[in-house]
Order: structure tokens, then sequence, then C-alpha cells
């Protein structure tokens, strides 16, 4: 009996069809990227528009990430505790808890949760308006489609992402406080001293960096998803609305862990 090859391996054309279409895909993203930065700088500005997307990204946010970043600290305090209690260094508590939020978790948990609810609204916002031919309308009526519905969401979250992240960062910074000082019993003032002798402007300008490639990557995913509805094989309509939302979400999510790991190579 002849034996039949394994599923395991694909044929040299098919790898080579599916390279082409990574590439393809990655320039595409890239052009779609300058196009974007580039219509932020062209006259005149759309300040109406970017107001109203700040306050979609931003305002909209703030209870979410205030909450996420309250429950974080309060973790991070409990768990930090009964960690440097072992070693009798209960005292670095403060100083554990704010260098573990600005430097990290902050950006990320502030990206991954705007993500989830600003993210997808704007890939399936932009998905619907591309099968409803809504873009090609402004194309025929010699709209630029990038400049109008791209351009001011990019200055929102420029903007709105780093204001964030400041939330967040405050916020679970308190959290910690209520974990490590008013239910385990640290000295407020060591707290906060500790705080006060460990961060850097550094370390809080890091975090900022972060936010800022992170809110340019979420928007610019998400609006690509959602501007190439079309295209996608998956299906079409509602369908395709549906796929172009989820991997959005996905992907925003996978690079921004990828990116945080090459930024804080370089910051460190």
């Amino acid at each position: 009996m002849e034996s039949q090859p394994s599923q395991f391996f694909l044929h040299p054309a098919v790898v080579g069809r599916r390279t082409l279409a990574l590439i393809g895909e990655f320039g595409a993203f890239a052009c779609f990227l300058g196009f974007g930065i580039r219509s932020i700088f062209t006259l005149p500005f759309q300040f109406s528009k970017i107001i109203q997307q700040m306050y979609f990204i931003g305002v909209k946010s703030i209870f979410v990430i205030a909450l996420i970043g309250l429950f974080t600290g309060m973790v991070l305090g409990l768990q930090g505790y009964y960690t440097l209690v072992k070693f009798g260094s209960e005292g670095l508590l403060g100083a554990a808890v704010a260098l573990s939020i600005i430097r990290e978790l902050g950006p990320v948990l502030t990206a991954i949760m705007v993500t989830g609810r600003a993210g997808s609204a704007m890939a399936a916002e932009i998905g619907i308006m591309r099968i409803s031919e809504q873009i090609d309308a402004l194309d025929t009526m010699d709209i630029d489609p990038i400049r109008f519905l791209i351009g001011p969401r990019i200055v929102a979250a420029l903007i709105c992402f780093p204001l964030l992240t400041a939330i967040f960062d405050v916020i679970g910074i308190l959290g910690g406080y209520v974990s490590g000082v008013a239910l385990l019993g640290i000295n407020k003032g060591i707290y906060f001293y500790r705080i006060n002798s460990s961060v850097e402007l550094t370390d809080i300008m890091g975090g900022f960096t972060k936010a800022i490639v992170f809110g340019l990557l979420v928007v610019t995913i998400c609006c690509f998803e959602g501007y190439f509805t079309h295209t996608r094989a998956g299906g079409f309509g509602a369908k395709g609305v549906s796929l172009a939302t989820t991997s959005a979400v996905v992907l925003s999510c996978i690079f921004i862990l990828v990116s945080d790991y090459v930024l804080t190579s370089f910051l460190l």
C-alpha cells in the first residue's frame, strides 16, 4: 500500500504563496500606517473629530481603567507583602508596587483594556462603513477616507493612551496602599517614602513611551482590519465584520506584548 505524505509538511509552493501573502499584508499595513501618520499633518486639522474620538477612546474608558487599576494594585500589594515578608523586606512593598505598575502593568493593561472596549468598536464601525459602501462614497466625493476616518483616531489615541496610563498608575499605587497599609498594617510613611526614593523620571517616561507606541499600534491595527474587511477571505458582510473585529483584538494584544518586550529591552 502506497504511503500518503504527512499532513504536517506543506508543499513548497504553498509555503511560498503563504509567505508572499504575509509579506504583502505587512507591506499593506506599513503603507496604511504611513498614510495615517501623514494625514495627521494635513491641513485643515479636524479638531471636532479629534475631540469626539478623545471622548470615545479616553473619557468612556476611565471607569474601567480605574477599576482594573485599583484591583491590580490591591492584588500586587497582597502578593508582594506575603512574598517580601519572608525576607523581612515588607518595607519595600511601596517600591515594588509602584515600579511594577509604572514600568509594565500600567501601559500594558491599559492598552489591552482600551483595545477590548474602543479598538473593537473602531474595527466594527469602519468595517460596517466599508461593506455598506460609505467609504466608497467618500472616495466618490473626492474626500480622502484615511484622512477623514483614520487621522483623528490616531491623534486621539496618541493623546489618550498616556493619560489613561497615568490614571491607571495612580489608582494602582493607591490600591497597593489599601492592601499593604490599610489592611496589612505597613507604615504609610514607609510606603510612600519607598516610592519616592525608588521611582525615577526615566521609569515614568519609559511607561509613557510604551503607552504612545501601544496607542499607535492599537488604533492602526483596528482601523486596518475594519478598512479592508471586504478583502477578507473568510467571509463578507456581517460575518466579515465579525471576523475583522476578532482579528483586530487578537492582533492588537499580540503586538502589544511583543512590542512591550522589545521596548523593555531598549529601555532597561
